[in-house]
């Protein structure tokens, strides 16, 4: 991995670790319905215009049930249970908890293809668990109300992404592009019938709609080019490392921006679980590092 490809991956995490930032922002006024409909619409209106600029064909006709199970379990749903989620958790353990992605992918990628889980990848579920335990078990927030149903909303947030992950290495796909922008029409027709369950408990302040257009066009629309640019130059595994990364940065835009208290257990949970999504992914840093320079 080259300078160039590891600066990508640092603005890659920095921006997927500010949508968390966002949702904290807009879930609580707009609701979880609507905040969800305005993000993956802004996106879509987003990426379309980028594919008329680059030529790029979505084939709707051809791929359309692929995208809606893309849009299903890698956009509507985890964003809407992650949207239910900040408007109690904050933006540190929303991104702490979306950390255990990868780990949910290997486990429902052994049960999907009925391969026992390693010693290794196990040892790495159960530091997982741990991590998750620490960080919920000892933070204030736990006590909040709602706070036991937001934390499993997260968890479940994760879990989506791992069936996404299990289900793309599977199925007959497009192109990398045209997932991304598939997807993102997909959930907004999803998640259009029922955005107005929760409606929005007050005006939306300009700042709340600005969270909204990062979230839709930078978060997602932006975020999605970076990452696939990202598979094509280096792979798909290193490009999981921004996995790791990203509770650094909604660690850090939560205390900066929110002023969320950083405590050992935020420490020791996020640590815990960065090191069990490494056994389990088999990801070396050292190898990383030998590419970077």
């Amino acid at each position: 991995m080259g300078a160039a490809s590891f600066l990508r991956l640092v603005i890659l995490a920095a921006i997927w670790g500010g949508s968390f930032l966002f949702m904290r922002i807009a879930a609580p006024v707009l609701g979880p319905g609507l905040l969800v409909l305005l993000r993956v619409g802004f996106a879509a209106v987003f990426l379309l215009l980028v594919a008329r600029l680059l030529g790029k064909a979505l084939k709707a006709r051809e791929y359309w049930q692929h995208y809606l199970i893309l849009g299903l379990f890698n956009s509507a749903l985890p964003f809407f249970l992650f949207a239910f989620a900040a408007r109690t958790l904050s933006a540190s353990m929303l991104s702490i908890l979306n950390a255990t992605a990868p780990i949910w992918g290997a486990l429902i990628g052994a049960l999907w293809s009925r391969q026992a889980l390693t010693i290794k990848t196990s040892l790495g579920l159960g530091l997982g668990i741990l991590g998750v335990s620490l960080l919920v078990g000892f933070d204030r927030i736990t006590f909040l109300p709602g706070a036991g149903v937001a934390i499993l909303a997260a968890v479940l947030a994760a879990g989506c992404y791992g069936i996404a992950t299990t289900y793309a290495k599977t199925a007959r796909a497009s192109d990398a592009f045209a997932n991304a922008h598939g997807s993102m029409w997909a959930a907004t027709l999803l998640i259009a019938p029922v955005a107005w369950l929760s409606p929005a408990s007050a005006m939306p302040s300009t700042g709340i709609w600005l969270a909204v257009l990062a979230l839709g066009v930078l978060c997602s629309g932006v975020a999605y080019l970076l990452y696939f640019r990202l598979v094509a130059d280096v792979g798909a595994t290193s490009t999981l490392t921004v996995t790791f990364l990203i509770p650094v940065f909604g660690i850090l835009w939560g205390r900066l921006f929110l002023g969320e208290a950083v405590g050992w257990n935020t420490v020791l949970g996020s640590s815990t679980i960065i090191a069990g999504t490494v056994l389990v992914t088999g990801f070396s840093p050292r190898a990383l590092l030998r590419r970077v320079v």
